[in-house]
């Protein structure tokens, strides 16, 4: 079984302000940080500090090469099948405010440039069983899909950014959905979390459904089971990376067939420890910190 994270390659550019910017306001950066991102990398990342062995695709630009291979290396990914490009990559601003919430700019750059033909050239390299994980940042989407399906191999996916368009995927088998309560409202049109859960179960029964509440923890759902963990409550310095830590864990959980009470507690623990940290990427713990964490609340 391999893991292929079809997703987005970024560089993040990162300002911590006292606020987020206002209409028509000049306000001075506290300070600057430049960074491999992107949700595609983010959780490719996250995976491979869980413990997995994870192919990465997508596309780079060749002036930044070698400012995101010497970051990509330091955490074993599998590069094989990134692509190469002249033209800009894609790059995030985001800004971060003295509480720890951030928003985000996006400019898709190269990660606009996943082609049908360099899809075909990718997927010729796994098969029935493997595992891909998807988001919403890189072009030709709804083609992955088709592949995966061709291919019998299982998704995980994590719709962001949400656009309505990405229902049309829904027709594919999803083996698992990752969602926040902001995407399970733009999906399932209610903006309570259980009844956006109950819509998951009457319109796509056989989807698993993760949906991440903020500081209300997070609920599974799938045909048979209804499993609630709330957060370990720890000081919020910087949540930008808070999705993507959890979901790399979930597959780790997933791959390794923990039981997904266990799943939910390890994933919550890495999530809590990542937003105790500046940073996206930087911010995800290695599991031996986040057994550690573990160890110490028991």
């Amino acid at each position: 079984m391999k893991i292929l994270n079809f997703g987005s390659i970024n560089i993040d550019h990162t300002y911590s302000l006292p606020h987020f910017v206002q209409a028509g306001e000049t306000i001075s950066s506290t300070s600057f940080e430049k960074n491999i991102g992107g949700k595609g990398l983010n959780q490719s990342i996250s995976m491979a500090k869980a413990g997995l062995e994870v192919y990465h695709a997508g596309v780079i630009s060749n002036q930044e090469k070698d400012f995101v291979f010497n970051e990509i290396n330091k955490y074993n990914i599998k590069t094989d099948y990134i692509k190469y490009s002249d033209n800009p990559n894609g790059h995030a601003v985001i800004q971060v405010e003295e509480s720890g919430q951030n928003c985000i700019i996006l400019y898709s750059g190269t990660n606009g440039e996943v082609t049908k033909e360099y899809i075909d050239e990718v997927f010729n390299n796994f098969k029935k069983g493997d595992f891909c994980v998807l988001q919403n940042e890189i072009s030709n989407l709804d083609y992955i899909f088709k592949k995966c399906s061709e291919k019998q191999m299982k998704i995980i996916f994590n719709p962001s950014p949400w656009t309505d368009k990405l229902k049309e995927l829904f027709k594919y088998h999803i083996e698992y959905i990752l969602v926040n309560e902001v995407e399970a409202m733009q999906i399932s049109g209610f903006k309570e979390p259980e009844k956006s859960l109950e819509y998951f179960k009457n319109t796509y029964p056989n989807m698993k459904v993760v949906l991440t509440l903020g500081k209300d923890g997070v609920i599974y759902q799938d045909k048979e089971n209804k499993i609630h963990h709330p957060i370990f409550d720890i000081p919020v310095v910087d949540t930008t990376a808070a999705g993507d830590t959890f979901t790399g864990y979930f597959i780790y959980g997933i791959c390794n067939n923990m039981d997904i009470k266990d799943i939910l507690r390890l994933c919550s623990a890495a999530s809590a420890i990542a937003v105790s940290r500046k940073g996206a990427t930087c911010s995800i713990p290695l599991k031996h910190e986040v057994d550690e964490f573990l160890e110490k609340i028991k």
